[in-house]
């Protein structure tokens, strides 16, 4: 999915295509001129995913009214078998990367039946879903699974399920005792390795700045040995370009072609300049990480001679006077023996006259810095 210095960006379209063919392709171009590695849908059967009694989320309620149920809103924002053919295609057309995050089992077996999709995201609302997590594994080579909502036990029992079903045998049956064998095994755990990213996860859109927790990906890490993320629902693009700074491989975020329009995400979402320039900050965070080692850059060396200091003379000194602080200061260039020297220095005897700011030089006008 990527290197260990590049970002995984995905464009989070989610529902906000609010029903269109028209509006979900328009959004596969933002993505695509924003310079994101995917674009992101989510697919499901709106019977399959709520009750006709779920209601909504708080968010959900506000942006759509109190009216109409979770179902009856869901239902409008479903894409069909014949959507996601033409979507898939455009984005392929496009040169980017297609996923879908699904809800429901009969939508997991399109993507991936229908349509051969490889990489599934796990909503955070699924985690607990064991039947579905086992099919995910089951069919998927890459799982991206969002931690949203769960404490650190709930997840690792979720990653206890996947490495059951990547490692399942014919015949096993998922009881509590073989799942957490499966991943208690060296093979259930480099399946795990291989195949899962994690992603931290705020679930509220927005996401209040003092609930994000982005040290938490780095207690997944910790906890499991994985690659982490972060989907962000925050305002604005600064929280993911901190995340990727702090070591995020994979950004999830949601956009839109327009906050204003109706729906109940695109308030929480970017617009396509923000997007653009989201993925610009990532791309620059990229190279400032850089490999850890701490050593003078090529750009730096040009510039230690202008900015380091060398040994000067603080005013004119004759042939044979002991050097002493009296007649010694540091100054600019640093083209000289370095102030590093400066108790090596003091109480020798001047090889030569200098003249007031000339650089100092030792028995046979050795110039030259010793190594700081």
């Amino acid at each position: 999915m990527n290197t260990d210095s590049t970002t995984f960006i995905i464009a989070e379209a989610g529902v906000n295509h609010n029903g269109s063919l028209d509006l979900g392709r328009r959004l596969i171009d933002v993505a695509v001129a924003a310079g994101a590695d995917a674009v992101k849908f989510q697919t499901f059967r709106a019977e399959q995913v709520a009750s006709r009694h779920a209601p909504k989320a708080e968010y959900q309620a506000h942006a759509t009214g109190k009216t109409e149920t979770q179902l009856e809103m869901i239902r409008k924002l479903e894409l069909s078998e014949a959507d996601h053919a033409a979507l898939i295609a455009h984005a392929g057309s496009r040169g980017i990367t297609f996923l879908s995050t699904p809800f429901d089992l009969p939508s997991l077996r399109l993507l991936t039946e229908r349509f051969g999709m490889k990489t599934i995201k796990i909503p955070s609302g699924e985690i607990t879903n064991a039947p579905f997590l086992l099919e995910i594994a089951q069919v998927a080579t890459r799982v991206i699974l969002s931690t949203g909502m769960s404490t650190l036990a709930e997840v690792e029992a979720a990653l206890e399920m996947l490495a059951f079903g990547f490692t399942r045998q014919s015949g096993m049956v998922p009881d509590r005792d073989a799942i957490a064998r499966s991943f208690a095994t060296a093979a259930g755990q480099q399946a795990l390795r291989d195949r899962v990213t994690l992603l931290h996860c705020t679930t509220e859109y927005p996401a209040p700045y003092a609930e994000v927790n982005l040290r938490a990906m780095d207690t997944l890490a910790a906890a499991f040995g994985l690659p982490v993320g972060y989907s962000d629902h925050t305002p604005g693009i600064h929280i993911s370009v901190a995340a990727v700074a702090r070591g995020a491989r994979v950004i999830e975020k949601h956009f839109t072609l327009d906050s204003n329009l109706p729906g109940p995400d695109h308030k929480a979402s970017l617009e396509p300049d923000e997007l653009r320039r989201l993925v610009s900050a990532i791309r620059d965070v990229e190279q400032a990480r850089g490999d850890g080692i701490k050593r003078p850059t090529e750009s730096e060396w040009k510039n230690r001679h202008v900015a380091r200091k060398s040994l000067v003379a603080s005013r004119a000194i004759k042939k044979g006077e002991v050097f002493t602080a009296g007649n010694l200061v540091c100054k600019r260039p640093g083209s000289g023996i370095s102030p590093m020297q400066w108790y090596a220095v003091l109480g020798r005897v001047a090889p030569r006259a200098f003249d007031e700011d000339e650089l100092i030089e030792l028995d046979g006008g050795n110039n030259e810095s010793r190594p700081d």
